[in-house]
């Protein structure tokens, strides 16, 4: 069927599916003109893969996944500059759509206030998008639309984009309860109670049920770190202090907090060595802190053999029952980190994971999201290319967006054939080029590129 180096080719990337030969082509028609160079890749309706190789033979899909992406499928697929230039915005997946709110550009206006900024990425087109300003109709309403911020956190209850904290260089932190119908396309401010978090920026925020779970961050009228736990009933929009017992993580702020089951897994972060108070005297913690949702105690937990170096303004994000964890900053050793760790919570164990394909540069604050087996990862920051890994104050803010997929199928990996080796694409059907060129086209809604300064 096939002749030749484009064989070759091909099948060096439908390869690392052919896992005990489980590979179904009922669904596809791959056919190669030789004289052109032409790779025909068909896909109409269905299942494009037999199942096997996806969810296992044995029903344990989540285990068969986690293994299929540790035997090579995973893959970053797709790499595209020209979108938001953003550093420590906050982002959630709705549907197949990312929303971007806010975060902070070198160059920028921080001190006048003005709307907190949307952008949307369709991960079926591969484009971004900026949404327009709210009409507010006066300072009433203004009062609901969220100014530019930055260290704030965006989570998705129902059809609702929760935003809260972060800070401004005028109005500095908010503790406001910020919500985004992404229905409609529009900002209210709920009615709560309880007791209200104080202002703060580089906390984290998860959702279990009808709960957000709000840990940590940098205290603006406290002027400290917080290891503080407050939970947002959203049934009823009330706040409260979760009582604790155990022996709590350390106070510390841009660290990560993830629910797996109903624990919340904690990471990183930047924490002081003599406690709550900022004296300069910074410490990246490597253990994992886990705190349990249905006892409210901070579990005791062993120590792994096998750690990633502690980091501040990391990304983490579940997927299959497993934690995992990409870049970051440590400035102690003054190093920018782009390795991928999985964490097992079963086995209490890290791996180091080494993706194929081309993944981002060393950076942190960074937004990373998960639709289905792919993650979204875009912008944040890092040293000036002449720099090296480290330079906490020449930093270059990035517009770049990265595809990480754990089980590409066939279709994607001869697609990625396609471009790696520049094969003739005007005998592809209309679909394909198209998907291609999306594949392969810069956005181009990014500001200039300016150098940061802290």
């Amino acid at each position: 069927m096939f002749s030749g180096g484009l064989a070759r080719h091909v099948w060096a990337a439908a390869g690392v599916l052919c896992h005990d030969g489980l590979l179904c082509f009922s669904k596809y028609i791959l056919a190669c003109v030789s004289r052109d160079m032409i790779i025909y890749l068909h896909c109409r309706a269905g299942q494009t893969l037999i199942d096997e190789t996806r969810a296992g033979r044995s029903g344990d899909g989540l285990a068969q996944r986690s293994a299929a992406a540790e035997r090579g499928m995973l893959r970053w697929m797709v790499h595209l500059e020209g979108g938001p230039r953003r550093v420590n915005h906050a982002a959630v997946a709705v549907g197949h759509k990312v929303y971007s709110f806010g975060g902070y550009c070198s160059g920028e206006d921080y001190e006048t206030l003005r709307q907190i900024d949307v952008h949307v990425f369709n991960t079926e087109s591969l484009r971004w998008t900026k949404l327009p300003p709210v009409r507010t109709g006066g300072r009433e309403h203004a009062r609901e639309v969220p100014y530019m911020r930055y260290g704030h956190t965006a989570v998705l209850v129902e059809e609702a984009v929760l935003i809260w904290g972060g800070r401004n260089d005028t109005e500095g932190a908010c503790n406001v309860l910020y919500a985004f119908d992404v229905t409609q396309h529009r900002w209210f401010t709920p009615k709560i109670s309880g007791t209200v978090p104080g202002a703060r920026d580089g906390h984290s925020a998860c959702v279990l049920g009808k709960a957000m779970y709000i840990f940590g961050g940098y205290e603006q009228l406290a002027d400290c770190f917080s290891n503080e736990i407050h939970k947002l009933d959203t049934s009823s929009m009330c706040w409260s202090i979760v009582s604790v017992r155990g022996t709590p993580a350390r106070w510390r702020d841009f660290h990560s907090a993830t629910i797996i089951g109903t624990k919340m897994f904690v990471f990183g972060g930047r924490a002081d060595r003599f406690g709550p108070f900022h004296s300069n005297n910074e410490i990246y913690c490597k253990k994992i802190k886990i705190f349990d949702t249905e006892t409210n105690c901070w579990l005791n937990t062993a120590s792994a053999q096998l750690l990633p170096e502690g980091r501040r303004s990391h990304s983490a994000f579940a997927y299959n029952g497993e934690l995992y964890i990409f870049g970051g900053y440590n400035a102690r050793l003054d190093r920018h980190f782009n390795d991928l760790w999985k964490f097992n919570p079963e086995a209490f164990s890290w791996k180091k994971l080494e993706p194929k394909g081309k993944g981002p540069c060393p950076r942190r604050r960074q937004c990373c999201c998960m639709l289905g087996d792919r993650i979204v990862l875009f912008g944040g920051t890092s040293p000036c290319p002449e720099q090296g890994m480290g330079d906490e104050f020449n930093l270059m803010d990035h517009s770049d967006l990265y595809l990480l997929d754990y089980s590409p199928n066939l279709k994607t990996l001869c697609k990625l054939a396609v471009i790696q080796y520049s094969l003739e694409q005007s005998g592809l059907p209309h679909d394909i080029r198209w998907e291609l060129t999306a594949m392969t086209t810069n956005s181009n809604i990014s500001r200039p590129i300016f150098s940061s300064h802290g």
